[in-house]
């Protein structure tokens, strides 16, 4: 299973990105994103159960993310609006066979990751 993301860039405060992370076959059962700080470890954003559309997401981004499946194109979206400095992170995007929130514990499948940078 390969991931690709794509999308990141850099946004002025206030500004929108949409993430896009293609996956090589199916979507998996859950999928999500991960950021990364420099020096910090990884921590969940948002994830989405594929087939039921139950998403999740961390306090951090409730009410600016939106995460979103079109499993027809194999390809998850992360909808970033509202963006803030403190959103500058490496973003990964992952699957898992179950969610558990927005932690997604036990992902075992990853993008190389995409950066996106709030000024």
């Amino acid at each position: 299973v390969q991931l690709v993301e794509s999308g990141g860039g850099s946004m002025q405060a206030g500004g929108s990105l949409r993430l896009s992370c293609t996956v090589s076959g199916s979507t998996r059962n859950c999928m999500g994103w991960f950021r990364q700080f420099h020096g910090k470890e990884r921590e969940g954003v948002a994830a989405i159960y594929t087939g039921a559309g139950s998403t999740y997401y961390a306090d951090s981004v409730k009410g600016r993310f939106t995460i979103s499946s079109d499993n027809a194109k194999n390809t998850v979206y992360l909808q970033m609006n509202s963006l803030k400095p403190e959103d500058t992170a490496m973003y990964f995007c992952a699957a898992a066979r179950y969610c558990y929130g927005a932690t997604m514990t036990g992902a075992n499948y990853w993008g190389q990751g995409t950066q996106v940078t709030v000024s």
